[in-house]
C-alpha cells in the first residue's frame, strides 16, 4: 500500500510540474482540430472529439476528413498525440521508479523482478 500511495503522490506532483506543457499540447491539439472542423464544416464538439480520438490513435472512423489539408493536419495531430502520450508514460514510469526506490531502499529493480519470477519453495497445501 505504501508503494501505491508514494506512486500516486509522485505522479500527481509530476503532473502539477508538467501541466503547462500538457495543457499547451492539449490546446494545440484542440486548435488544430477546430481548424480541421471549420474546413470540413463540422460542429465544434465533433471537431474536438475527432482531434482527441486522432491524437490518442484510437481513430474510430466515425468522422474523417475529406480534404487534403485536413488530412495533413490529421498527421500533425497524431504526432502531437504520440508526444503527449509519451510524456504521460515517462511521468508514470518516473513516479514508479522513485516510489520503488523509496519503498525498497538499496534493492535493484532487476533483482527484485527476477526474485518475483523465481518459483517459490513454499506451498500452500
Amino acid at each position: 500500500m505504501e508503494f501505491t500511495l508514494d506512486y500516486t503522490f509522485y505522479f500527481i506532483n509530476s503532473l502539477v510540474l508538467a501541466w503547462p506543457l500538457l495543457v499547451s499540447m492539449a490546446l494545440g491539439i484542440s486548435l488544430v482540430g477546430y481548424i480541421v472542423g471549420k474546413r470540413e464544416s463540422w460542429e465544434v464538439f465533433d471537431s474536438i472529439y475527432w482531434a482527441f480520438i486522432t491524437a490518442t490513435t484510437v481513430g474510430y472512423g466515425d468522422i474523417r476528413p475529406l480534404y487534403r489539408l485536413s488530412k495533413a493536419l490529421a498527421i500533425l495531430i497524431a504526432i502531437q498525440g504520440m508526444v503527449f502520450t509519451g510524456i504521460m508514460v515517462a511521468l508514470a514510469i518516473n513516479a514508479a521508479q522513485i516510489s520503488f526506490e523509496r519503498t525498497h531502499p538499496g534493492t535493484d529493480i532487476d533483482t527484485a523482478i527476477e526474485e518475483m519470477q523465481r518459483p517459490s519453495l513454499i506451498t500452500n497445501d
